[in-house]
């Protein structure tokens, strides 16, 4: 395990318009307002033709594979997950989400390309003093999370 300490930050309010891509919305406005590192809750709905990455083709095959899922009508979406820079300093959001309707649901990580049906209200707790970064691994493709505790 890797881990390191922070404080409470700021907190902000975030209300995503209809039509917006959920991760790309969010990753703006961290850049513009400077959090580094961040937990993240977003809820709202989540319109038709969104994707969402749904797991590993093979499991633990390298490379690894993403499958995708492509909501099927508008779907209530709830998800949480957390910001943190990139080693060129910009903020990428790691979040997943599940996503229901009429009693089916999924679950996956949101970057893909979830749009917002209508609304999606998110809060942001920024942590600060916190070191960490992701830093792209080339063996499977990810993003890794780096805390320097």
């Amino acid at each position: 395990m890797k881990s390191a300490s922070g404080t409470a930050g700021r907190a902000f309010v975030l209300r995503l318009e209809d039509g917006e891509v959920l991760h790309e919305q969010i990753e703006l406005f961290a850049l513009k307002n400077s959090i580094r590192s961040a937990s993240v809750v977003a809820v709202g709905g989540a319109d038709d033709g969104s994707r969402l990455i749904v797991g590993p083709k093979d499991g633990r095959s390298s490379p690894v594979e993403p499958m995708s899922h492509v909501l099927d009508g508008v779907h209530e979406l709830s998800g949480s997950g957390t910001i943190f820079i990139d080693e060129s300093g910009k903020p990428l959001l790691h979040m997943h989400a599940s996503c229901g309707r009429d009693g089916r649901a999924v679950t996956g990580c949101v970057r893909a390309g979830v749009r917002v049906w209508l609304i999606m209200e998110v809060i942001i707790h920024e942590i600060i003093g916190i070191k960490a970064v992701r830093v792209h691994d080339p063996i499977n493709g990810f993003a890794l999370l780096e805390p320097e505790g």
